[in-house]
């Protein structure tokens, strides 16, 4: 395998070969979508954690993914204004943990709706916004809303190139992402000596990925006689823990693609309906626990924090947390370990007023004796409450607010008071639209130029390569390569099953041509 450190090129030569190269984003072709201030969510998640940069203050977010609504709520950390969340389709794509997380906070999220158009000429200074249906824009319910930033985040794809290279056999599967190097249950591809992990195998969650990682590393140690007797144990076991991971809702997708894959039906867990949720009467002079999580998600660290085992999960990791209010003795521990935010403390305080405790991820952190204004699951303001306390720890804090006890229910929140109850404000778009979208940036092709050439009869992504440019610029396709593939299935009327992608050629990185002159060869060390 060839290999840079930025500065040389050598070549390596390996008995096994693990290709976890992860995934790309996709891209979104709209009028003004190469405006500066148009982002992926990749391209924000690296500027704010790596370069301490915030490259907005007002952001659209497209997208309700977990990838979506987990970089808006770092926005907001951040200190940007999420102005919404634009999804297409008629539910929220991510966990509802998530997404209650920044409704709290007063993002609205707006489902069957989708950007049309990114508005500014040297900058994006605002974003027209539609509804959808059949996830296309229906005509004459277009609104403008102020932002000067727009994060794209509708979905990944696999980044299979050196898989692609190394001549793995490549299928297309809608359920994993896109096109994926074909491979078994032990992550070898088509290719005994390479084996796959991670998003490059197919889209799926990030504790998912880890583990195809182990079973990969297992797999390969194992074909290597290494290991010793327990290899074949470990490797089952670390595919029993994946299988559980899948098993629940959000798993189904992963096991149709794997499941057609190796010829299998893979079969989800038994996993007892979410209930209403109710309210308990809160304690007397006691905290109790209130947890609102209404998914099945792969997810127990409240279970591991309770000292008084009074949280359990009935059958595997997916179920739903129950807890037993005799047992519960308010510590907070599973409030102040729950990555979802979803649980909660309250109390009778018996004098007429309640106190709710809520989890805190946001700067600044209040007082004891602040007042703020208590808000509910939507962001919009309850009452005015009093911080009774405040406790810290590892980075989160649970915030105390003593509130009327009429409210205990409700309030989930708060705010300052100059932010409380501020709502996404509509303006009716009355400007035209461009005839035209640039679906290639690098080469700066267009939509029109390419449905000139199906027209003509063209029929692949490689001959309109050849002919525009597309997939030759910097990205290598990662930006147009789907939009050129699906505007293709659209004329052939077709499936992106029945298309085959661009042909992946090296090196799959751009690389200065002074590093390959200093070539070494490495394929004997």
């Amino acid at each position: 395998v060839g290999l840079t450190d930025s500065e040389k090129y050598f070549c390596v030569r390996a008995k096994r070969i693990v290709v976890a190269t992860g995934a790309y984003e996709n891209a979104l072709a709209f009028e003004g979508a190469d405006l500066p201030g148009v982002f992926g969510a990749g391209g924000v998640q690296t500027l704010m954690n790596v370069e301490g940069v915030l490259p907005g203050r007002r952001f659209v977010m497209v997208g309700a993914g977990n990838i979506g609504l987990i970089v808006s709520y770092q926005l907001l950390q951040a200190g940007a204004e999420v102005v919404c969340i634009v999804e297409a389709a008629e539910r929220v794509g991510g966990y509802e943990v998530h997404a209650a997380k920044v409704r709290r906070h007063g993002v609205p999220i707006l489902l069957c709706h989708t950007v049309v158009k990114a508005l500014g000429k040297e900058r994006v200074e605002g974003a027209v916004l539609a509804e959808t249906r059949n996830f296309k824009p229906v005509a004459g319910t277009e609104f403008e809303v102020a932002c000067d930033a727009i994060c794209v985040a509708v979905g990944l794809s696999p980044l299979i190139d050196l898989l692609a290279q190394a001549g793995c056999r490549v299928v297309y599967s809608g359920a994993l992402g896109g096109y994926v190097a074909w491979h078994n249950e032990d992550m070898r591809t088509s290719l005994e000596w390479i084996y796959v992990a991670g998003d490059a195998s197919g889209i799926e969650e990030a504790s998912t990925a880890m583990l195809e990682g182990r079973i990969a590393g297992c797999a390969v140690a194992r074909s290597l006689g290494k290991g010793g007797d327990d290899a074949g144990r470990r490797l089952e076991e670390l595919k029993g823990r994946l299988a559980e991971l899948r098993g629940g809702p959000f798993g189904a997708k992963a096991r149709a693609g794997k499941g057609e894959l190796w010829g299998v039906e893979l079969a989800g867990s038994r996993l007892s309906k979410p209930k209403k949720r109710t309210s308990s009467p809160p304690r007397r002079n006691g905290f109790v626990a209130v947890i609102e999580c209404p998914q099945h998600i792969p997810c127990n660290p409240c279970v591991e924090a309770c000292p008084q085992n009074a949280i359990r999960i009935e059958g595997d990791i997916n179920g739903l947390p129950t807890l037993d209010e005799e047992k519960c003795t308010g510590c907070g521990r599973c409030m102040l370990e729950c990555p979802g935010l979803a649980i909660f403390l309250v109390r009778d305080n018996g004098d007429g007023t309640g106190t709710v405790a809520v989890p805190w991820e946001m700067l600044p952190i209040p007082e004891k004796g602040d007042k703020v204004i208590a808000t509910d699951r939507n962001g919009l303001p309850v009452c005015e409450a009093q911080v009774e306390r405040v406790v810290r720890r590892k980075g989160r804090a649970a915030v105390y607010l003593r509130v009327k006890k009429e409210h205990i229910d409700e309030v989930r929140c708060f705010a300052a008071t100059e932010r409380a109850g501020t709502r996404l404000v509509k303006r009716p778009y009355k400007g035209g639209f461009a005839d035209d979208v640039l679906i290639c940036r690098c080469e700066d092709v267009w939509r029109s130029q390419i449905e000139e050439l199906l027209n003509a009869g063209y029929t692949s992504f490689e001959e309109i390569k050849r002919i525009l440019r597309c997939g030759m610029g910097p990205c290598q396709g990662k930006t147009c390569q789907r939009l050129v593939l699906g505007l293709i299935a659209a004329h052939r009327g077709c499936k992106l099953s029945d298309i085959s992608p661009q042909r992946s050629r090296s090196p799959v990185r751009p690389t200065p041509l002074s590093v390959f002159a200093n070539y070494q060869d490495r394929t004997n060390d």
